[in-house]
């Protein structure tokens, strides 16, 4: 509020020149195009992104079966699987060749990548699958679908935030030129004639 009543004060300054004000209501424009575009581009954003992750989740458990697997032998480590839930940095996991029941009630065996920390032969684990018995990535988590839209959210308010200050930046960087442009013409008009009045030149 003291921002905008200075504003209106100053308006009436006489030493306030036309591009003074310009750039006044420039940057009241942009703080004003904030305070509505960025809460709303956060919140559009992150509801989009929420509703089609929670969409994922619904899907990917649908799709994705927990089944039992029994250890046969270890294998060399190998670099960790692309798990959604998977901390970065966190510990790799180690390879096994395993078998297990496909929810279609066939056999399968094959390498799989476990969290047990000393697996030995006979040593029982959980793992996903799809319909098929084919292991695959266990499904994304309601709670980690809902941060991943909050963070949608926060940088396309961020973005917004930026793009409004960089058009602000640049309208006002542009007003600059235009001011010094005039300043040098009133220059080049007055230059000659400077410090010559009453000489009798």
């Amino acid at each position: 509020m003291r921002a905008i009543t200075g504003l209106w004060r100053w308006r009436h300054n006489p030493l306030c020149r036309g591009t003074d004000l310009a750039e006044a209501w420039v940057a009241f424009a942009a703080l004003l195009t904030l305070l509505a575009a960025v809460p709303v581009a956060g919140v559009l954003v992150g509801g989009a992104a929420q509703d089609a992750l929670q969409r994922s989740v619904r899907a990917q458990h649908q799709s994705r079966h927990p089944v039992t697997a029994t250890v046969v032998r270890t294998l060399d480590p190998s670099p960790p699987a692309a798990d959604p839930e998977t901390p970065v940095g966190g510990e790799p996991r180690r390879r096994v060749l395993a078998h297990w029941t496909a929810p279609d009630g066939t056999e399968r065996s094959g390498p799989v990548p476990t969290r047990l920390e000393d697996p030995r032969p006979g040593d029982r684990f959980r793992t996903w699958t799809d319909g098929h018995g084919t292991t695959v990535a266990r499904p994304l988590d309601t709670a980690t679908a809902t941060t991943h839209a909050v963070l949608a959210g926060v940088g396309a308010a961020l973005v917004t935030a930026a793009l409004v200050e960089g058009f602000r930046r640049l309208t006002v960087r542009r007003m600059v030129r235009r001011r010094y442009a005039r300043w040098d013409q009133a220059w080049g008009r007055a230059g000659p004639d400077w410090g010559r009045t009453g000489t009798g030149s």
